[in-house]
């Protein structure tokens, strides 16, 4: 099966099934996602939903975020992994806005990399999720689901390159939807340690699945 087919595969599948994913995290405003996203870094999103209503209800805007400091904050995310870090990010994210962007979340790739605890992840969802610009975050799940189902080269071993191929063979306007399948797929049925083939929908096209049966024919 060519690589063509394969995309052929997955775009049909979700986008019959699964029309509008979305993120999983909970927000109600760019500001919002924004911190939730950079709180997400090697946590899971629950934890994350579990953390923030408090965080916004004391903090509910970057002026408010802004004005705080370390040993108010670090109370509201002592649960979230690496909270001293997290909380020196969201101070500085906060400031950056006030000073340099009015207090509104900036749209482009580049401006949100300016920010304090945002990186090129960070950066895409926000752009994605927000702005429904036709970035593809690649996160540990996207990484390995697009690995595994023969979307991406064996040579594309850095979450950029993933991200390059991805965004080259899915049209622009599904790359935002295609994120989230992705990550979801990755989440709660190509999971790490024991993909769940029996219950994926999406081994006929799959690489790994193809060479676990072969290798499975040959014991």
């Amino acid at each position: 099966m060519t690589k063509k087919e394969r995309y052929r595969h997955f775009l049909d599948y979700f986008t019959q099934r699964f029309e509008n994913p979305q993120t999983e995290l909970h927000f109600e405003n760019p500001y919002q996602l924004l911190v939730a996203v950079i709180l997400s870094a090697q946590c899971t999103d629950k934890r994350v939903n579990l953390t923030t209503p408090a965080l916004f209800e004391r903090f509910p805007d970057a002026f408010s975020l802004a004005n705080s400091h370390f040993d108010e904050l670090f109370p509201y995310i002592r649960s979230i992994s690496y909270p001293n870090n997290k909380t020196k990010h969201l101070l500085g994210m906060a400031q950056m806005l006030i000073s340099d962007f009015g207090g509104e979340v900036p749209a482009t790739v580049e401006e949100l990399q300016r920010l304090p605890g945002v990186g090129r992840k960070t950066a895409n969802v926000i752009a994605s999720v927000i702005y429904n610009q036709p970035t593809m975050a690649v996160d540990t799940h996207v990484f390995r689901v697009s690995k595994r189902l023969g979307l991406v080269s064996t040579k594309a071993s850095t979450p950029l390159a993933v991200e390059k191929e991805l965004t080259k063979n899915i049209p622009q306007d599904l790359i935002p939807k295609a994120h989230h399948w992705l990550i979801l797929h990755g989440r709660y049925v190509c999971v790490a340690r024991k993909p769940k083939c029996p219950e994926c929908a999406l081994t006929h096209f799959c690489k790994y699945f193809e060479r676990s049966e072969k290798s499975r024919r040959q014991q």
